[in-house]
């Protein structure tokens, strides 16, 4: 029987990033955190807030290594499995992907630092200064990886000659149209997660155990930060879509279902479609596609009608917009509501159903994310690289590509059990309020070295 390999190398690749993505989220989110808990406890002279730092730090370093290994993964599967591709943009993202290795060992080399000089300066804020190489080696790794897959949607920065990129210039390949909007939208979702992440941990824990001093304090400040990068991740979102709209219409047109070239275009919520392509249930806003496009309401859309067939994506991308969307606006309305009931005396903000809902935000966030990806890469097809190569001209031809899935799929269950397992003995056995405590009495007893 033969082997679909264009088909197992998509599902092997969706495999890959839908698992890599969960730890390089937390991998750029996390560490901003860490640096805001601790800076908030230095100038508070608050343990509490030390101790979210050490123990969020923790937590962060099991989630560093597994990434590794994912990443590791997904080096090795472009060689693999994609080797086309390869062939001929190797020397174009060579540079972003050196870079993002560098990244990721300037942020390994402080991080080690950060882990193991607590209570080892006289002044705090030296410790806490060594977040921001932390926070920043993060970033880069995002900004860089990012450059590939905007170089992947927007290619330049090269010449097409005989089948070949020549006269490459790799920063303006790095550089390219894509990217300032999507690096944008990368790093604002990824800090929304982590917030998000740490903050569902305390809503939970508060609602299995009560209210503690350690968890309201952590609840509230990673709400606040909830708040902040949820109207950044919609702000996002908005350039997001202005870039598709002039640059990759056909991108745009299939999340809203937008056939036929017009002023004035309607936005479509929700709904379905059949066989036929005829739309059921959507919730249709007057004219308020042409506004998120343009910014203006009587602007004109293309519509899918403008493109050969055998270029259009995937109609299924619309779920995955219209989902990715309503989960950063849900997040949003939780972290407002939230501060609504802290503020108004008359109102409990850790009553139950706010607290389910802001623990509920933690998945939400990281699905939102997965969407997110799943939209760029499924929105960009047929294309691998657009306008010069398909996906079914840069996969393998090698049938063990589904020997691999299989692999990797077992790899990647094996993974994420023995995180799971080691993150809950991490923190089951050792209760926040008893680290505090062990905390206080280390520090009274050594001091601040000089």
């Amino acid at each position: 029987m033969e082997i679909d390999t264009v088909l197992w190398s998509r599902w092997l690749t969706g495999l890959t990033l839908t698992f890599h993505v969960i730890f390089a989220t937390i991998g750029v989110g996390v560490p901003l955190m860490i640096a805001i808990a601790e800076f908030v406890g230095i100038r508070k002279k608050d343990p509490h807030y030390i101790l979210m730092a050490k123990r969020w730090t923790r937590g962060f370093i099991i989630s560093v290594a597994v990434g590794v290994v994912t990443g590791t993964a997904i080096a090795l599967q472009l060689a693999l499995v994609w080797p086309n591709f390869m062939r001929l943009a190797g020397n174009v993202v060579a540079l972003p992907l050196f870079m993002e290795v560098f990244a990721f060992f300037f942020e390994a080399i402080f991080l080690g630092i950060y882990l193991y000089t607590w209570n080892r300066f006289r002044n705090p804020y030296v410790h806490w200064l060594l977040t921001i190489p932390i926070v920043i080696g993060a970033g880069m790794s995002a900004f860089f990886i990012t450059t590939v897959n905007g170089f992947m949607n927007q290619p330049e920065g090269f010449v097409m000659e005989a089948g070949h990129f020549v006269a490459v210039n790799p920063i303006s390949a790095m550089l390219n149209t894509a990217t300032p909007s999507k690096v944008f939208h990368v790093l604002t979702s990824a800090y929304l997660t982590g917030a998000a992440l740490l903050a569902g941990i305390a809503a939970f824990t508060i609602l299995r155990k009560g209210p503690s001093a350690y968890y309201k304090k952590s609840l509230t400040l990673m709400m606040s930060v909830v708040l902040f990068f949820s109207v950044l991740t919609v702000a996002a979102g908005d350039v997001s879509a202005k870039y598709l709209a002039e640059h990759q219409p056909e991108k745009l047109a299939a999340a809203e279902w937008h056939f036929e070239t017009e002023s004035g275009a309607d936005l479509l919520l929700l709904g379905w479609m059949n066989a036929e392509q005829e739309i059921f249930g959507a919730i249709r806003i007057p004219k308020a596609l042409s506004f998120l496009a343009f910014g203006d309401f009587n602007a004109e859309v293309t519509g899918l009608e403008e493109f050969p067939e055998d270029e259009l994506p995937p109609l299924i991308v619309h779920y995955m917009f219209d989902f990715m969307a309503m989960i950063g606006f849900v997040l949003l309305a939780v972290s407002l509501l939230y501060f609504l009931f802290l503020f108004w005396k008359k109102r409990n903000p850790y009553n139950k159903w706010l607290l389910r809902g802001v623990a509920l935000g933690a998945p939400l966030a990281f699905l939102g994310v997965e969407l997110g990806w799943f939209y760029a890469e499924i929105g960009r097809q047929p294309w691998m690289i657009r306008g010069y190569m398909r996906v079914e001209e840069a996969a393998t031809s090698s049938p063990n590509v589904r020997i691999m899935f299989f692999l990797f799929l077992l790899l990647y269950l094996v993974l994420g059990i023995i995180c799971a397992v080691v993150l809950r003995r991490l923190f089951r056995h050792n209760p926040a309020e008893v680290e505090l405590e062990k905390h206080l009495q280390s520090t009274e007893k050594e001091g601040p070295a000089s």
